[in-house]
This record gives C-alpha cells, sequence and structure tokens, in this order.
C-alpha cells in the first residue's frame, strides 16, 4: 500500500515543508536591564558619594531629628543625622550623622560642631531663620592640619572665633564682670569690632576674672602695649559744667554690656609697639579710670578731718581751683584714745603729671611745693562734687589770713592740715558767729534800752533841755545877722584893700631899684592879693552856702 497522494488528475501531489517562525526581541526584557543599571549606578553613587559616619554629643538633642536636621557649612549641606541616642549615664545625647564624601578631609581635632536654634543673648537675636526650616548643625572646620577624627563634643553655643574670620585675642583682668558675658560686643570708637569670647573664674573664687577678648582684623593692629580697655555697660549719669549728662554707648551694651579700648594720649614722636596676641590688659571700671591711668607718678599725701566725710570714697577726686590733680585712695575712722576726739584719715595719691610739665618730676620737687603753698594758707577741706548725687571730694585751697601751719610726715607720707569746708564751712562759720552773740550783754542792753524809753519824755521836758533849744535858736538869730552883715560889709572890705594894692603898686613904681625896702613892699602887694583873691571865694560860697557858718564846709 503506497503512502503517496494523487492529486484529483491522477498525478502525484508534491510534498509541502511547515513554515518556521523566527524569534522576536521583546522590549519588555529592557525594563529589568534598565532597573538593574540604575540600581547599580545609585549604589555605586550612595557608596561613592557617602562620607564616613560621625558621632557628636550634645547636652539636649532640641531641635534635632533623624534623617532630617542636617550638617551645614555657609548654606551648604555636608551630612544627615542618621540617628539620635542617650549615653548610658543619661546626661547627654550621641548624635550619628553620616557625612558626606568630600567632607572627610575637614574632619579633624580641630574641628567644632554646635546647634543652630534661635536664641537672645542681650540685645542680639540668631537663627531666626531656623524658625520655618528648622534647627540644623553648623560645623567650622578650624586651622588645617589636624588629626582626623569621627567623634567630636559639640558645643552649646556658637564659637566666638570663626577659622575663616581673620583676627587676636586678649585677655582682660578684671575684679568684677559685671553685666559682661559671651558675646558681649567690642567696641572702638564706638564700632563694634570684635566680642567677648567668655571668662574664667579664678581657683577658690578669690582673685580677679579674666576674659577673653576677640578683635577682629584690621583693628587688631590699633592695639598697642599702652592700651587700655574699660567697661561700657549700663548707662552712665554725670553732672558737670555743661550741666546732667547721660552717656549711652549703645542698645546692645545696655542690655549685654560691653567693652571698648581707645588710642592712648602719647607725647610727640613717642609711639609704643603693637601688642601681640593673647597680651593681658587690665579691664577698668569706665572712660575716666583708663584716662587717669596714662599718669604712672603717684605721691601719697593725707589729711585728718574732723567733719562729715559723706560721699567721699576711694576714687573721688582731689582738686585745686576746681582741677583735678589726684584721687583718694582711702577713707577711714581712726579711734587710736578715749580721751581724745575721733578723726577720719583720707589717704590720697597726688599726680604731679596733670600739674607740672616736665614728665620726669621728681618727688622732691613736689614736696617743695606742697611745703611752700602749706605755708601760703592752702589747707585740705571736704567739698561736695554734686549736690544731686551727693558726691564729695578733696578741694586744696588758699585761706586767707589762715593760721600759721606746715607740713608733717608719717613715713613717706605728707600730712597736710585741714580746715572745715563746703557746709560744714559754712556751718562753722555761722555757730562762730551766733557764738560772738551769744556772748554778747543782751539783757542788759535790753534794760538799758526801756530805761531811755521810759524815761525819755520826762527828759525831753525838763528845764535844761528848754534852755538848751532856746539858746540853739539863739544862735541861729545870731548867725542869720552875720551873714547879712558879711554880704553887706564884705564888698567895702574888698573895694578898701582893691585901693590899698593901688597905692602899693604906685608907691612901688615911685620907690624902684634892687633895694630892701623894694622887696618888703613887692612881698606885701602879693600877699594883700592873695588876701583879697581869699575873701572873694569866701564871699562866693557864703552866697551859694549860708549855713557853712555854722555847719562848715562840707566836701
Amino acid at each position: 500500500m503506497s503512502d503517496s497522494r494523487q492529486s484529483g488528475n491522477g498525478q502525484p501531489a508534491a510534498s509541502q515543508e511547515a513554515p518556521v517562525r523566527r524569534a522576536r526581541f521583546s522590549l519588555i526584557l529592557l525594563i529589568p536591564v534598565l532597573a538593574i543599571a540604575i540600581s547599580g549606578w545609585l549604589a555605586w553613587k550612595h557608596f561613592a558619594t557617602q562620607g564616613p559616619l560621625i558621632s557628636i554629643t550634645f547636652d539636649t538633642a532640641d531641635g534635632l531629628t533623624t534623617g532630617q536636621t542636617q550638617v551645614k557649612n555657609k548654606a551648604v549641606t555636608l551630612g544627615t543625622v542618621q540617628d539620635i541616642t542617650l549615653s548610658p549615664d543619661m546626661r547627654r545625647v550621641t548624635v550619628q550623622v553620616q557625612m558626606n564624601a568630600n567632607s572627610a578631609h575637614i574632619l579633624t581635632d580641630h574641628t567644632r560642631f554646635w546647634v543652630v536654634r534661635p536664641r537672645i543673648n542681650g540685645a542680639s537675636i540668631t537663627g531666626l531663620d531656623t524658625l520655618i526650616s528648622g534647627a540644623y548643625i553648623a560645623i567650622d572646620p578650624g586651622a588645617p592640619n589636624g588629626h582626623y577624627q569621627t567623634e567630636f563634643k559639640g558645643l552649646e553655643a556658637a564659637p566666638g572665633i570663626r577659622s575663616d574670620q581673620p583676627g587676636s585675642t586678649f585677655w582682660l583682668v578684671a575684679p568684677a564682670v559685671g553685666s559682661l558675658g559671651q558675646g558681649s560686643p567690642v567696641f572702638f570708637r564706638d564700632l563694634p569690632v570684635g566680642e567677648v569670647l567668655g571668662y574664667t573664674m579664678p581657683p577658690g573664687g578669690d582673685g580677679p576674672i579674666v576674659l577673653q577678648v576677640f578683635v577682629q582684623a584690621p583693628y587688631d593692629h590699633y592695639l598697642r602695649t599702652d592700651s587700655r580697655f574699660w567697661n561700657v555697660s549700663g548707662v552712665q549719669v554725670g553732672v558737670g559744667a555743661g550741666g546732667l549728662k547721660v552717656q549711652l554707648q549703645s542698645i546692645q551694651a545696655l542690655l549685654s554690656g560691653g567693652v571698648a579700648f581707645g588710642l592712648p594720649q602719647r607725647r610727640v614722636g613717642v609711639d609704643a609697639p603693637l601688642a601681640p596676641a593673647n597680651s593681658v590688659f587690665k579691664l577698668y571700671g569706665s572712660q575716666s579710670e583708663a584716662d587717669n591711668a596714662r599718669y604712672h607718678q603717684r605721691f601719697k599725701v593725707a589729711t585728718y578731718v574732723d567733719t562729715s566725710v559723706k560721699g567721699l570714697a576711694a576714687g573721688s577726686q582731689v582738686t585745686m581751683f576746681g582741677l583735678q590733680i589726684g584721687s583718694v585712695t582711702d577713707v577711714k575712722l581712726e579711734i587710736s584714745d578715749p580721751r581724745i576726739l575721733p578723726k577720719v584719715r583720707v589717704e590720697m595719691e597726688i599726680e604731679p603729671e596733670r600739674i607740672l610739665s616736665a614728665p620726669d618730676t621728681q618727688a622732691k620737687q613736689v614736696q617743695e611745693f606742697l611745703t611752700a603753698f602749706v605755708a601760703s594758707g592752702m589747707r585740705a577741706s571736704v567739698q561736695s562734687a554734686s549736690f544731686l548725687t551727693g558726691e564729695s571730694m578733696i578741694g586744696l585751697q588758699f585761706v586767707k589770713n589762715a593760721p600759721p601751719a606746715q607740713i608733717t610726715y608719717e613715713g613717706d607720707v605728707a600730712v597736710l592740715p585741714s580746715q572745715p569746708g563746703g557746709f560744714d564751712g559754712i556751718m562753722a562759720s555761722v555757730s562762730t558767729i551766733t557764738d560772738k552773740i551769744a556772748a554778747m550783754p543782751l539783757t542788759q542792753i535790753g534794760d538799758h534800752v526801756n530805761d531811755l524809753i521810759a524815761h525819755a519824755d520826762g527828759r525831753l521836758n525838763s528845764r535844761e533841755v528848754t534852755q538848751s533849744l532856746v539858746a540853739f535858736r539863739n544862735s541861729l538869730q545870731n548867725v542869720d545877722r552875720l551873714t547879712r552883715n558879711a554880704d553887706q560889709h564884705l564888698p567895702a572890705l574888698m573895694s578898701a584893700i582893691q585901693g590899698t594894692l593901688n597905692n602899693a603898686q604906685t608907691l612901688l613904681g615911685a620907690y624902684g631899684g634892687d633895694t630892701d625896702f623894694h622887696r618888703n613892699l613887692e612881698g606885701m602887694i602879693l600877699q594883700m592879693s592873695q588876701m583879697a583873691r581869699s575873701l572873694r571865694f569866701l564871699t562866693d560860697y557864703l552866697d551859694h552856702h549860708p549855713s557853712a557858718l555854722i555847719t562848715g564846709r562840707r566836701n
């Protein structure tokens, strides 16, 4: 039996092959390939850009959030917080931060971290931008060439000095800081040029406090070895020649305190060297104290007073003619013997450079001046410096008709004589006057006046007084007659004298020549002429002043 098939026409059919499909490339297969490629690229990028994992310890994690809080420097993100845990002793928090790869080189022992959050320090407000964006961790790389590390201790506040901020640090020594604190500004000619970094208490709490300040460049080059710092915290109120004076450095200094420094006064051609970094300066309480510090010579004097010294304290002025020449250093009450009245000893320091032009004034020259001044009446007295504040001062003034006195010495201290001054001096003068009035016999004087008044009427009506008044009236009548007679007879007398003078002139002409008779006659004529002139003046004066015959001539 044959397997061949025949066609309908009786011929055998040709053999046919089955069609073969070719395999086609599907785009769906690219999806996993691309996913694997992207995943690999992301993984490579993650490990390539991932930096080291560091840990930072803070006192609190306030404002920090895992996976959100970032580490920034100059607004550039350098890492992200990965984890926040408490330390085993529950006192601090440990923050794990994943840093970027390009920040590994700044992780050294010089690097500092702190949390930036809203802070109010006195008049300065920082971190306001974090109210919207949230807190972040700031980083300061510090000085280069540090040792690599991954564990850090964070700061609780921003450091005063940044590694990218040029300047110098200095140390100030003060007995008290007042309102000064970290972040207080440093001023130079009213411009803020730095800030206070902090302060250190002495061991045991006894001794001066040391403050560290930072002065920005180029202002740190204005500091010399003889520069002076002073405290400008708060408001300074004073009363001077111009009236009430109120001085305020700035609102920030009012709230958070402040420090200022300036250029000291120097002689021409003399300039102190620049102050190197970490130099130590004294912090004065005010600008006036800092200005007074330029006087280096001191001459110790003292005085004893037995009046009130209220308002007088260490630092009060010592003046002469209203100008300051020194300051008070100590005021203390001395009681040595119950039989001797107590006195107040006032110790002072006179600064000769204030009054003598020679810069190298010797103590011997000052002693000579004081000795001569005391001999001329110079005395020390307590005077009021301000009635508004009650402040007092020591005034060296020259007293007229002062009793003799001289300087005494207690060791190397010159003791000046004193006398009450100011209101006490006025009260002492008033007391002297009242003592003199009290010593007057006022009772006897009053008795005599009362007796005189009581017997006045009887004495006025007595015969003696009546006779005296009648005699006085008769005298006035006689004077009046004499005046009228003088007016009548004086012209005749003047005519007679004038005729005598004419006859004398004729006789002198007849007997001329240089003889004794001629000279005597000439002298007589001259005397008669002077007499006639005097009579004429007398007549004119009596015409205008008839009462001169009784009262005499008035100047």
